[in-house]
C-alpha cells in the first residue's frame, strides 16, 4: 500500500473592516463592569478569594516565623 499525496488548502483568517473595533469596547468602563460582577456574584467572589488570600497570608506568616526562629 503506497501513500498518495493529498493537496492541502491554505486558510487565512482575518477580521473584516467592519469588525476592527471590537477590543476597545472591552476596556471601556472596566471598573463599573468589575463592580457589577462582584456585587452580582459576591458569594462566588468570596468563596474564590477567601482561600486564596488565606493561603497567601498563612505562607507569609510561616515565612516570617521561620525567619524569627533562626534568630535565637
Amino acid at each position: 500500500m503506497g501513500k498518495t499525496p493529498v493537496r492541502m488548502k491554505a486558510v487565512v483568517y482575518a477580521l473584516s473592516p467592519f469588525q476592527q473595533k471590537v477590543m476597545p469596547g472591552l476596556w471601556k468602563d472596566i471598573t463599573t463592569k468589575i463592580h457589577h460582577k462582584v456585587t452580582e456574584n459576591w458569594i462566588s467572589a468570596t468563596l474564590l478569594l477567601g482561600p486564596v488570600v488565606g493561603t497567601y497570608q498563612y505562607a507569609m506568616w510561616y515565612k516570617e516565623q521561620e525567619k524569627l526562629s533562626h534568630r535565637y
